[in-house]
């Protein structure tokens, strides 16, 4: 059985051809009666008309389809910004193709032989903005997510309000009697754990005493880092901050293997609030990052960008989320 043709909606409807195009392009308004256009409409239902979607992009030089570009697929904070990019896209007639870059935050190698071909914009999510030239360069409409917003490449930005995860963090720890600290830093050089250390130094002031130690993002550098800190000279810290849930994950781990409890010897707090926060035993107080929305507000970003509207927006606020991991400070 061959497929309907434009051409078979118009003979069954008794109209031109240009009318059925103009109805089914959604540009027969002041052009075409609301009942020509209703009487297309439901023609083309009738004999199950499809529109050629590689034509109609072809003749419009738009292929609605956006490229999601992430670090990798490891880490469950970037399923669930694809899931909200593609939440707005669908609403929109547009796709989204997730993208984990095979070098992580460094320079992206593009998927396609010519992206401009096959790419209306692009939406990066904790990337540097120059990792991407190979992506397009500067022809195609870039929104940044969780990204330095100081990057002049990007026609748009959308943050998370990190610094202040990070005060709420700090607060609730200072609150508990908590003075010396071990910021479990992430060892990835990205923008958005730059951001997070500025914070914490800013907040943790004298006579509070705040040490950073730097681990790779797995469970096991975490716990290897942590071991090796808690072992060496020095204070123990009474609270470790943790850049990531599968660090704090792993912090935990090492308190438990020096004979710690946590929180009575050790508090631990995250950030992310990942499925792996009410996994652990105990569940981790950790800072609520509203993935979703962070993919949502992207994907709007970037169909405001390709309308040539400018966009802009505050930070999205984030959560601590207190659970069983933190309380009060150990008696000295």
């Amino acid at each position: 059985m061959t497929r309907p043709t434009s051409r078979d909606v118009a003979n069954a409807a008794g109209v031109s051809q240009a009318t059925v195009s103009l109805v089914l392009g959604d540009k027969w308004r002041g052009r075409v009666s609301e009942r020509t256009a209703a009487l297309v409409r439901e023609t083309a239902a009738h004999i199950g008309y499809r529109p050629n979607l590689a034509a109609r992009n072809l003749r419009l030089g738009s292929t609605r389809t956006a490229l999601l570009v992430v670090p990798a697929l490891t880490n469950e904070f970037f399923a669930r910004v694809y899931t909200g990019a593609a939440q707005v896209a669908a609403e929109h007639g547009f796709g989204v193709v997730l993208y984990p870059s095979p070098d992580g935050t460094g320079p992206a190698r593009s998927p396609f032989a010519s992206a401009r071909a096959a790419l209306d914009g692009v939406i990066a999510s904790s990337m540097a903005a120059d990792a991407l030239d190979a992506i397009g360069g500067n022809g195609l409409p870039l929104v940044m997510l969780d990204s330095d917003p100081a990057s002049g490449t990007a026609a748009a930005h959308v943050n998370l309000a990190m610094a202040d995860g990070m005060r709420q963090t700090a607060e609730h720890l200072l609150a508990h009697g908590h003075r010396r600290f071990l910021h479990l830093a992430s060892a990835v050089d990205s923008w958005t754990f730059h951001t997070r250390a500025d914070a914490l130094a800013g907040l943790i002031k004298a006579p509070a005493e705040l040490r950073t130690v730097r681990s790779p993002l797995t469970v096991t550098g975490a716990r290897t880092a942590l071991e090796a800190a808690l072992t060496g000279p020095g204070a123990r810290p009474t609270a470790v901050i943790c850049d990531d849930d599968i660090l704090a994950a792993g912090a935990c781990k090492a308190a438990r293997r020096l004979g710690m409890r946590i929180p009575d010897d050790l508090s631990v707090t995250g950030f992310d609030d990942l499925a792996l926060a009410t996994a652990v035993e105990p569940e981790l107080t950790t800072v609520r990052l509203p993935a979703e929305h962070v993919g949502r507000q992207g994907m709007t970003a970037l169909l405001a960008v390709l309308e040539g509207t400018h966009w802009s927006a505050p930070d999205i606020p984030v959560e601590l989320v207190v659970r069983d991991s933190s309380g009060p400070a150990p008696a000295p």
